[in-house]
């Protein structure tokens, strides 16, 4: 089973880097770029599972059944380090020992692979940190470096790595992904991929868990009930607790595995009050899951407002089409919220399509200043509402 089995609709970019991996003298540092969804972090580590895999022969490169491309794959190959946050930023810290640890020489492979999964997240001077060393890296060192767009990193780094842009998969091979890798049943995974707008990970979600399908539901819903300022401010409530809700739903269970693996590493008593020196750690660990439950809340507000959209692409598209004199082949359009085609439609003969741009440029500003200002979340949401009417 190949290393590159799920990057669906990338065959380009797979073209490329199963060449770049079957050569003797790859480029030393790459960029891969696309949306979230492309699968940038999952072409990182098929890369590098392929600069590092076992099989003599070049042409099998990727293989997916060496030891090697299993344990990168796992994330525990000696020599493929990956570096990704789960807070806002990889810290300056990081990033040297990122740095540190590419000058050692690799164990067992052919190159040790350094992989950065949010470039984009770094400061001007914590990229800094890494120019010298993707400029002048090592001779058996390859870096591999993700981003949504070649703006979001410094042009002194990307001056210096390979872009490859991936882009989002077809509806329809992502469906087929989900039910050939995750049994899902084929109409439900068509739904969760029309619905997640090929995001692969997204469309898993809303196929595997009802909760996640009725939120998005909830969110996408909400123009419907917008009358006045109050049901304004009543709906950017209730989207902030969709999207606490849905990443309290996946914190949860996992703060609570890490935090009974660490006990039971320190060999932590059962009962009773922990020593010091433990319970130091379990606080440090508390800090870290807060640090990344709030990421995680803007990431989950940053998806409710991406569904928020859709909404409005929607509606936009049918408005178009309808000024385009083909309202004949409105049953014919594919709409990401198909469900709800008679109330889009409905919705679309009532404005025009510069107000529905103003609406989504509306949305597009509050998912801007939510990522990169510390505006309070609902404040902006109520703003942001109260514009839509």
């Amino acid at each position: 089973m190949s290393v590159w089995v799920d990057l669906q609709g990338q065959d380009s970019v797979v073209a490329q880097l199963r060449r770049a991996a079957q050569s003797t003298s790859p480029t030393h540092a790459w960029l891969l770029t696309g949306p979230p969804g492309s699968g940038r972090s999952n072409a990182a580590l098929a890369f590098a599972a392929a600069l590092v895999c076992e099989r003599p022969e070049l042409a099998a490169r990727g293989c997916g059944v060496c030891k090697a491309c299993h344990t990168t794959l796992a994330g525990t190959n000696a020599d493929v380090t990956y570096i990704a946050t789960e807070k806002t930023t990889i810290t300056i810290d990081e990033s040297r020992a990122l740095v540190r640890k590419a000058h050692d020489s690799p164990s067992s492979s052919r190159w040790r692979v350094m992989i950065v999964g949010d470039a984009d997240r770094m400061a001007e001077r914590t990229t800094n940190v890494l120019l010298k060393a993707i400029e002048e890296p090592p001779p058996r060192t390859i870096w591999i470096l993700c981003a949504p767009s070649p703006a979001d990193v410094l042009v002194t780094i990307r001056s210096r790595c390979r872009t490859l842009t991936l882009r989002l998969p077809p509806v329809a091979d992502v469906a087929a992904l989900l039910v050939r890798r995750d049994g899902i049943e084929p109409e439900l995974a068509l739904t969760a991929a029309r619905a997640a707008q090929s995001h692969i990970g997204i469309a898993r979600r809303l196929a595997t868990d009802p909760g996640a399908r009725e939120r998005r539901d909830a969110t996408v819903n909400l123009p419907l009930k917008l009358r006045d300022i109050s049901t304004a401010v009543q709906s950017a409530a209730s989207l902030l607790e969709l999207a606490q809700a849905e990443a309290s739903s996946s914190n949860e269970e996992r703060d609570a595995v890490e935090k009974v693996s660490l006990l039971r590493s320190l060999g932590a008593p059962e009962t009773g009050t922990l020593p010091p020196p433990m319970r130091a750690q379990v606080r440090a660990l508390e800090e870290d899951q807060k640090r990344r439950a709030k990421r995680s809340v803007t990431d989950q507000l940053d998806r409710a407002l991406t569904d928020l959209l859709s909404f409005y692409r929607d509606v936009l598209v049918l408005q178009l089409d309808a000024r385009g004199g083909n309202s004949a082949q409105h049953a014919a359009l594919e709409l990401v919220n198909d469900p709800l085609r008679a109330q889009l439609q409905d919705f679309a003969a009532r404005s025009r399509p510069e107000t529905t741009l103003i609406r989504m440029d509306a949305i597009n500003s509050v998912r801007r200043r939510l990522t990169t200002t510390n505006v309070a979340p609902l404040l902006a949401l109520e703003a942001m509402a109260v514009s839509l009417l």
